[in-house]
């Protein structure tokens, strides 16, 4: 599995509007290879924390790229005080529970 962790800064006040976002994600038709995400809220940091998983990494490259998937970049962007910083890898231990 390949992916990206991703840090958040949200723009104070913007928390709801960017959950939208995320909800529109959520309810439209998954990218081909997507495995899962998931969004964090720490408890002891302000930035949030996101987690994209992918069967390959031919299949985030090509999330990328999509159309669609720039589209919501650009939404998130209306909400974040600067662009997110990516850790892009192949996931080498996981555990499903």
């Amino acid at each position: 599995m390949y992916g990206t962790i991703f840090n958040l800064k949200i723009k104070l006040g913007h928390e709801e509007e960017i959950m939208n976002v995320f909800k529109e994600l959520s309810d439209s038709p998954k990218p081909a290879g997507a495995v899962a995400w998931f969004v964090m809220k720490p408890d002891d940091k302000e930035d949030w924390i996101g987690i994209a998983v992918f069967e390959s990494r031919e299949a985030h490259v090509n999330n990328s790229n999509r159309p669609e998937q720039h589209q919501i970049f650009l939404k998130m962007m209306e909400h974040l005080e600067s662009e997110p910083e990516w850790t892009d890898g192949t996931y080498i231990v996981s555990d499903i529970v």
